[in-house]
């Protein structure tokens, strides 16, 4: 994601990084070459009797616009979709340490064991998620005694999530945990549950193909064309205007696309690892676990990861 401080409004006119520019670079080269070659042939096909308008062009404009609006706002509801679980993950986590630190002041290695399971599942959720390999930070985190249980299993964040409720559940057994503090225990770790199913359902349900497939023929085949119905009354100033247009579809296009996986790497996606890193410092603040890790900063480029 990028972070970026405040800036001049002439300044942020010529802002390249993070902006999605130099994803459709070739497009709007491809688009500026077919307008010259709409100049440039522009008196042979007048010749033979072809006459195009701007008037096909601007109805079919206004319904492509509608149609990216709509695109950008299915995707951007992903976006925000995404960043409310993982927020209602690290509230959910900060509740649940609490309630655990009150709950046995007597045990406090049961509850350093805890809070390691759910700095795990905060990490192996964004592993999952950008599906890259875990068992690094699981194994700087995890409790040994879980180690080999977890790392073993295809689903490390569910597995996580069940030994993290087995071991609150030996407590209650125990009775070191009353029925009614139990209860909010119990919710906290549906909560997690939920967080979990909601990044797989954002991952695994992208927007209909076909609906997303024709909004790009439909804008390509606009971007194509649109230099032959402006060539007639601009002339010599149609390349300029066409890629300006071009870029404005274009751009809204290849933003979509980007938010619709918010999980992803890209410039405009979530940035997963400082978010667990900041989750990791609050988790070790509130142990007392030090020293804390340092939190992520953005690049040279604003971006966070």
């Amino acid at each position: 994601m990028i972070v970026r401080p405040h800036q001049h409004w002439f300044v942020r006119l010529f802002v390249w990084h993070g902006a999605v520019l130099s994803q459709i670079l070739f497009r709007l080269g491809l688009n500026l070459a077919m307008a010259i070659a709409a100049v440039w042939s522009f008196q042979w096909y007048e010749h033979l009797g072809i006459h195009l308008s701007t008037a096909p062009f601007s109805l079919l404009g206004i319904a492509i616009a509608i149609f990216l609006g709509f695109r950008n706002n299915a995707s951007y509801a992903r976006f925000t979709e995404a960043r409310h679980l993982w927020g209602t993950l690290q509230i959910t986590q900060r509740s649940l340490l609490r309630q655990l630190k009150g709950a046995l002041p007597d045990d406090p290695q049961v509850v350093s064991a805890c809070n390691q399971l759910m700095m795990a599942y905060a990490w192996s959720l964004k592993h999952q998620l950008r599906q890259s390999d875990s068992r690094n930070d699981l194994q700087r985190l995890l409790p040994m005694e879980f180690q080999e249980q977890i790392l073993k299993s295809p689903l490390r964040t569910g597995r996580i999530l069940l030994c993290l409720g087995n071991l609150l559940s030996e407590q209650r057994r125990a009775g070191k945990i009353s029925d009614m503090l139990w209860q909010g225990i119990d919710h906290n770790l549906n909560v997690l549950s939920d967080v979990l199913g909601g990044c797989d359902r954002i991952q695994n349900t992208p927007i209909p193909f076909a609906y997303s497939l024709i909004l790009h023929r439909t804008v390509y085949l606009f971007c194509t064309l649109l230099p032959f119905g402006l060539v007639a009354d601009l002339h010599y100033m149609t390349p300029l205007i066409s890629v300006f247009v071009s870029y404005t579809f274009l751009a809204l296009e290849s933003l979509a696309e980007e938010l619709e996986d918010p999980f992803g790497t890209q410039p405009n996606d979530l940035p997963l690892e400082s978010i667990c890193t900041a989750i990791e410092i609050q988790q070790k603040e509130m142990d007392d676990h030090f020293p804390l890790p340092e939190r992520l900063q953005p690049d040279s480029r604003y971006r966070l990861n």
